[in-house]
């Protein structure tokens, strides 16, 4: 299926592993065009050659996002590389810390890298044939898991920001839709790690998966590239839930 993504300009926040890796390899194999940043320099490099191969711009930096201004002025100079944007992914987070100074952490990154992102980009995103934003939450979000912590409370409040971007953006033809995956295991992520710490919270999750399996990196990606490309243009205010049927609620 031709997704209608080729030249299109992407800007994701995280992206040298885990979900946004997988994304940024797939929207390159559509000829997306992209930037991203990561906090690992040596990753940041390895990527920005895995997307140039592909025959695509790649522009990839080494970054913290911790500093607001900076953040901002991250996005203004991504969106003046690539020559606009037409796709924001907001993926960085602070994936589950705890304690209260991470409660705060996560309000910085999960949410306000949400906010600050949408603001920053509204103009570019509103130029050419209609902008997407993406913004991942997670199945954390619409039910309780494990205990009461920064990174579920947060994703929740992303769901709901997001729908009410939707509402307001519509007119400007912007869609904002939102990503909500169940457990997903790979190479140094949050499961891989539970897995060798927790073996018993890995394998009782595991049991409750209908699917028998977790999830991989590109069951997530490439629902995200179908979302944000001209094939979903009339998909918006949406959260996407890719949990292999995890979560137990019915979603009305």
């Amino acid at each position: 299926m031709e997704l209608g993504l080729r030249g299109k300009k992407v800007i994701i926040n995280g992206g040298s592993r885990g979900i946004g890796r997988a994304a940024l390899e797939l929207y390159a194999d559509e000829g997306c065009d992209i930037a991203f940043f990561s906090r690992d320099a040596n990753r940041v490099a390895e990527t920005v050659k895995v997307l140039e191969a592909k025959g695509v711009r790649g522009f990839g930096d080494a970054f913290d996002m911790n500093d607001s201004a900076a953040y901002e002025a991250w996005l203004n100079s991504a969106a003046e590389r690539l020559g606009g944007c037409d796709i924001f992914i907001h993926n960085a987070s602070s994936s589950g810390a705890q304690g209260t100074m991470d409660w705060e952490m996560s309000f910085r990154l999960d949410m306000m890298g949400a906010v600050i992102g949408c603001q920053t980009l509204e103009e570019a995103l509103s130029g050419g044939d209609g902008g997407s934003v993406i913004l991942m939450s997670s199945t954390a979000a619409v039910e309780t898991f494990i205990y009461p912590q920064a990174f579920n409370a947060i994703k929740a409040a992303i769901i709901t920001y997001g729908k009410q971007l939707s509402q307001l953006w519509a007119e400007k033809n912007i869609r904002v839709n939102m990503i909500s995956p169940g457990p997903v295991e790979y190479p140094g992520g949050n499961w891989s790690m539970i897995k060798d710490a927790m073996p018993e919270l890995y394998e009782k999750t595991l049991s409750e998966m209908p699917l028998g399996r977790f999830g991989k990196v590109e069951d997530v990606a490439r629902s995200m590239l179908f979302l944000s490309s001209p094939m979903a243009s009339y998909i918006t205010g949406a959260n996407l839930v890719i949990d292999g049927g995890y979560t137990k609620r019915v979603q009305f």
